[in-house]
């Protein structure tokens, strides 16, 4: 074991696969003591079972490190605040929350149900929030914590999953709050959108020209938890992780502006928007064409 995380409380939901099994464990291998949450339902959000959080603690626990196992759903205000309550029962303090849990219900937007569109953003979106409310209150009271959010690159849109695209848009700007409004006790929060081999991004209709391994994600998670990465002033940020490949997204800001003397109307907006304030062009959309004809040879397109 290192000791990367030494003395420090980790709680990671959606710990029982994939990124959040590889996080957990990783905190673990550095010397912190982990929460081990996971409501332990399918990709679709059914069929939970506590089994799948009581098998990484165990695990844990088999490779000479500390963990407890917490099953409730943090999609609820009390699944969210149990994740917390069982970091300062069991351990006495909480130094770090990493919120991976999440699910998919794809559909076209146009034949969206409210049944497919309200899980979803609650166990990403208010999963995040119930998280990062109990938590903070905590971290305020230390005066020091960090809190770190699981985005995607599809927060700048999906085809046909506009409800995690709008629940991970919406963690990005949670995120960005949290940095805001927790600055001044020496909270950090921060988002991840990684690329990695797991059981969700298997349905990813695109040939991923840059992905990696669950292990990979989380040797970044570990380095945000830490310590070093709080000297660094690291919070508000969002980083990609894919394979060989860290990247930081830009935050977001104004690109041209053109002003009115006189007050915008209709017929100034239709000279001036479209040539002095013009468009930013979505890189998504440009794809949207070559997935199409992909779709129409029976073949996946490659992700530029």
């Amino acid at each position: 074991m290192g000791n990367f995380l030494a003395g420090k409380v980790v709680a990671v939901t959606g710990a029982g696969r994939g990124i959040g099994r590889a996080v957990a464990l990783a905190a673990a291998a550095e010397g912190a003591k982990v929460v081990v949450n996971d409501y332990g339902v399918a990709v679709d959000g059914a069929s939970p079972t506590s089994e799948v959080a009581e098998a990484v603690a165990k695990e844990i626990e088999a490779a000479g490190g500390h963990a407890v196992a917490v099953a409730d759903d943090v999609s609820t205000m009390a699944g969210g605040q149990r994740v917390v309550d069982v970091a300062l029962s069991s351990y006495g303090r909480l130094d770090g929350v990493v919120c991976v849990a999440g699910i998919l219900r794809e559909r076209m937007l146009f034949n969206m149900t409210e049944e497919e569109w309200d899980p979803v953003v609650a166990t990403h979106l208010k999963g995040t929030f119930t998280v990062f409310r109990a938590a903070s209150a905590v971290m305020r009271r230390q005066r020091a914590g960090t809190l770190i959010g699981f985005t995607s690159g599809n927060h700048q849109g999906s085809v046909s999953q506009a409800n995690y695209s709008a629940a991970k848009g919406g963690i990005i700007s949670l995120v960005r709050s949290a940095a805001l409004g927790l600055h001044k006790y020496g909270v950090t929060a921060n988002a991840v959108a990684p690329v990695a081999r797991t059981r969700m991004s298997a349905g990813v209709p695109v040939e991923l020209a840059e992905i990696g391994e669950p292990e990979d994600v989380a040797a970044l998670v570990v380095y945000l938890l830490s310590g070093e990465a709080a000297r660094q002033g690291i919070t508000g940020q969002v980083y990609t992780v894919a394979g060989a490949k860290i990247a930081v997204w830009a935050q977001p800001r104004e690109l041209r502006a053109a002003y009115a003397a006189e007050g915008w109307t209709v017929e100034r907006i239709a000279e001036f928007l479209p040539g002095s304030v013009g468009v930013d062009v979505m890189p998504m959309l440009e794809r949207v064409g070559e997935m199409e004809r992909a779709a129409g040879e029976g073949r996946r397109p490659n992700a530029q």
